[in-house]
């Protein structure tokens, strides 16, 4: 990145501590992902100013905090993340979890996430 490197671009799967995630799609306005969270693992508590996220649990099952309420979101249900709502996706169990997350906003990019918990120390 700091190179300006097009790999940066061309690389599509990118790797995290919670598991990885794959861009799919983009256009103006939106982007796909797959994202696969690691059994035991969770992504940190966030938020985003610029887009909504809708998901769908592939496999496994997903503990999602929305606001202030746990939901349980299971293969085949889906979830919305509105705009600046706080989140977080969460693996509690033994299997992979993967889903689909499609974002929706004016403005897609990764440093759109606003971190109030994080148990890798990236807040």
């Amino acid at each position: 990145k700091e190179k300006e490197s097009d790999t940066i671009k061309l690389h599509k799967t990118v790797f995290r501590p919670w598991g990885y995630y794959t861009c799919m799609n983009s256009g103006k306005g939106y982007l796909t992902k797959t994202i696969c969270v690691l059994p035991h693992q969770k992504l940190s508590i966030q938020s985003h100013n610029h887009r909504s996220e809708h998901w769908v649990v592939l496999e496994g099952k997903a503990l999602v905090i929305k606001g202030d309420k746990e939901y349980i979101v299971e293969s085949g249900d889906s979830i919305d993340i509105p705009v600046q709502m706080k989140h977080s996706l969460q693996n509690p169990y033994s299997e992979e979890l993967k889903i689909i997350e499609v974002q929706k906003g004016d403005y897609i990019s990764e440093d759109d996430i606003i971190r109030y918990e994080d148990c890798y120390g990236r807040v």
